[in-house]
């Protein structure tokens, strides 16, 4: 797992290029921590933590949590580690990945997919021997899934690559619930197709943003392949399906009134501004005057505030007793 800077220094008597000089140990680990993409596994833990609490009825036993939210983001981390070594050509043709270690040949493809493989094993065992063999099963069943399935199969071929590549990010809500339960339920399920309707147009709007990047790289995003009135129609659809099923939750789930305000209230706000990149569209607006970004900004907030409700309504169930 070698790690190098890639300038060679100059002979400061003449013009022959010395040996690169080695990094310090520093820049090797936050080479490798940026290669596990430490953001997109923040995304997955929103969902993890949330649903344990669901899922006890109240606070989660702390060991259990810690040790989900260990091997978790080993898992993922593994997952977003090999997704790197696989796309690093890739990586080097878009502005916004060409900064990825993989794409910079700060870390080598071998020691990537090394790291990658280490991380899966051991999140693997640790959750096998210390949580259960189920959220076991399903860690495993992410990381093939996203390697596979997404990035092997559906992300260079279609445009529905997130759409059924996005399942891998659904998994950590049935992760977490195992983890507590050592069961599954239609609770972690409609939560699942929550993230599952969330993800396309969460993702498509960063994508907009990012097109020509995306057509450089010829990966057939659906906003490379489609117009941004298509896209944006979509991606109301998406918001509607996703608002729908995030209230489904609240009888599935026995929730109180509490989390059933807060998903009507962020529901309608998801869907508003969906519909308003779409009228802006059909009004005329292309490019950046959109602002998709914007709307990518709000699905952000739309999850982590969601999944906060989620955290808090058991603890409020509890107190009502």
């Amino acid at each position: 797992m070698a790690l190098t800077n890639r300038a060679p220094r100059t002979n400061p008597h003449g013009d022959q290029p010395q040996a690169p000089r080695r990094a310090s140990l520093g820049a090797h680990v936050r080479a490798y921590v940026a290669l596990s993409k430490p953001r997109v596994i923040e995304l997955l833990l929103i969902t993890t933590i949330p649903v344990m609490f669901v899922a006890a009825g109240g606070v989660p036993p702390l060991w259990t949590a810690v040790a989900t939210l260990v091997f978790g983001t080993m898992s993922a981390a593994s997952a977003n580690a090999m997704n790197c070594y696989i796309d690093r050509d890739i990586d080097r043709e878009m502005r916004r990945t060409r900064q990825r270690p993989g794409a910079m040949d700060l870390v080598t493809p071998r020691g990537a997919l090394v790291y990658g493989l280490v991380l899966a094993v051991g999140s693997t065992v640790g959750f096998a021997l210390l949580v259960n063999v189920l959220s076991a099963v399903l860690s495993v069943f992410a990381i093939l899934f996203y390697i596979f399935v997404y990035t092997l199969l559906l992300k260079r071929r279609t445009a529905q690559n997130v759409v059924w590549g996005g399942i891998a990010g659904c998994m950590p809500v049935l992760i977490g619930w195992a983890a507590v339960t050592n069961s599954l339920d239609w609770a972690p399920f409609v939560l699942f197709l929550v993230v599952f309707f969330w993800t396309p147009p969460h993702t498509w709007t960063l994508a907009m943003r990012y097109k020509e990047d995306y057509a450089q790289a010829k990966v057939p995003m659906l906003p490379v392949v489609a117009t941004d009135r298509r896209v944006l129609l979509e991606c109301v659809l998406y918001s509607w399906a996703t608002a729908i099923v995030s209230v489904l939750f609240w009888p599935v789930a026995g929730t109180t009134w509490f989390y059933g305000a807060v998903a009507v209230a962020l529901g309608a706000l998801l869907v508003v501004q969906a519909h308003r990149l779409l009228n802006r569209s059909r009004a005329g607006v292309t490019g950046a005057q959109l602002k998709t970004m914007g709307f990518f900004h709000l699905s952000n907030a739309y999850l982590a505030l969601l999944f906060v409700a989620v955290t808090v309504d058991p603890l409020i169930a509890g107190l009502l007793g």
